[in-house]
């Protein structure tokens, strides 16, 4: 993570979740009392307006353009509202962020000095893009203020944030959250909305578990949970409830139905000498609004994007070895259209959400199946059409593909020698 933690050795090591006491561990009861029956909830509403939310919200929500709920959203809005409990599984795309933001913004009553819901994920960039989130749907709620914490920044900014302006919601890393909360600047007492977000690359990594659960045991007993992601195995999901009281479940059980649609997908063998050219050749031949190029390490990016920028490619690439400040400038660069080839480690693997995204190439092949999935989720969001390219260098490169066609009942074919733009490009 890189963030800045606290400098004291932990007074007492940190019990794993198996030897903790339950009633802790169970400490997610509802904020309405009532227990509610898990399961599919029954509404196939036409529009945001039927969830019944603020005008405000929904002054919005047409703001940006979003007309019909997703399936994840008409799953989840009308029990969280409610304040209930949530696990939910979906495809990358699939509209989870709002659920949590329009839920929070909801639900939440500002009261000045208060922090009322805490949002964390396991990135800076994911952060601070919820964040955002956060602000654009809350422009009609002048009242609503919302900051976001994460490692690289200096911890005296945030800890006079905290002091002059205290958000009521905050949004951040591990890490940093935990430090500011250990020395009193950041008060989790009043939090009603605890909510994870990609919650299984939190609670696998057992460092950012211990972090994740001592922030817990610091909010209140009475709160609603949440918590997201678009791969959640079967054996993080208990872990994941150990945190709630009957949560409301909604998982593609199905794992096939998690390649997306609207996605083609299709593989290139070629030697690790070979692919620079291939992918010149790819940039030249392709029509793209914009691409992400999937590296393996920091090296591997800074190098590929050099080329890309001596061929004269419109690129920049971001990776863990640059400092927080130059990340989110690149990001934001990126974001916002002014170059339109993005070189990237694993890091903007996962919930980095770029609307003009439309090709992903795995110049190198990703460790596993779920980090397939997570990459080639950046294009093709939400239904879109888009288009997937896989370098396949070696044996072990084979088996990847293999396990990801297996996994997810999808036939990946080696790309053509013309491919039809209607197929990957939106009209």
């Amino acid at each position: 993570m890189g963030d800045v933690r606290d400098n004291e050795a932990y007074e007492e090591e940190l019990l794993d979740y198996e030897e903790e006491d339950e009633k802790v561990l169970d400490s997610g009861n509802k904020v309405n009392g009532d227990a509610v029956k898990k399961g599919y909830v029954g509404i196939h509403s036409s529009g945001f307006r039927d969830f019944l939310l603020k005008p405000e919200l929904l002054r919005a929500i047409v703001d940006s353009g979003f007309e019909h709920p997703s399936e994840v959203q008409h799953e989840c809005i009308p029990q969280a509202i409610l304040g209930m409990d949530v696990i939910c599984q979906a495809k990358s795309g699939m509209g989870k962020t709002a659920v949590f933001v329009l839920s929070t913004l909801q639900q939440i009553e500002p009261t000045p000095g208060q922090v009322s819901a805490l949002i964390l994920c396991h990135t800076r960039e994911l952060a601070y893009q919820i964040c955002n989130e956060f602000v654009r749907f809350s422009t009609y709620l002048p009242d609503t203020k919302v900051s976001v914490f994460y490692g690289g920044v200096n911890n005296k900014i945030h800890k006079d944030l905290l002091k002059n302006e205290c958000p009521h919601i905050v949004v951040g890393t591990p890490g940093r959250v935990l430090g500011l909360a250990r020395d009193k600047d950041l008060s989790l007492k009043n939090v009603r909305h605890f909510i994870l977000d990609e919650c299984d690359k939190m609670l696998e990594s057992l460092d950012m578990r211990r972090d994740v659960q001592e922030i817990f045991k610091m909010t209140p007993h009475e709160k609603q949970v949440m918590m997201f992601s678009a791969t959640l195995s079967k054996e993080i999901r208990p872990v994941c409830k150990k945190f709630m009281q009957d949560p409301m479940e909604i998982y593609v059980d199905d794992e096939a139905k998690l390649t997306l649609h609207g996605l083609v997908q299709h593989y290139i063998k070629l030697g690790e000498m070979e692919k620079n050219r291939k992918l010149n050749d790819l940039l030249d031949a392709l029509d793209f609004n914009q691409v992400v190029i999937f590296v393996k390490s920091v090296s591997r990016a800074r190098e590929l994007n050099k080329l890309l920028i001596e061929c004269n490619f419109p690129s920049i690439c971001i990776h863990s070895g640059m400092s927080q400040e130059e990340r989110l400038t690149h990001y934001k660069s990126f974001k916002e259209g002014q170059k339109r080839i993005l070189v990237a480690t694993d890091l903007v693997g996962r919930g980095i959400d770029i609307e003009r995204v439309n090709i992903v190439i795995n110049y190198d092949m990703p460790d596993s199946a779920d980090t397939y999935l997570h990459r080639v989720g950046r294009a093709g969001r939400f239904g879109t059409k888009g288009l997937a390219i896989t370098f396949v260098a070696s044996a072990s490169d084979s088996e990847v593909l293999n396990q990801v066609q297996a996994r997810f009942e999808v036939d990946i074919k080696q790309l053509p020698e013309n491919i039809d733009t209607s197929t990957y490009m939106p009209s």
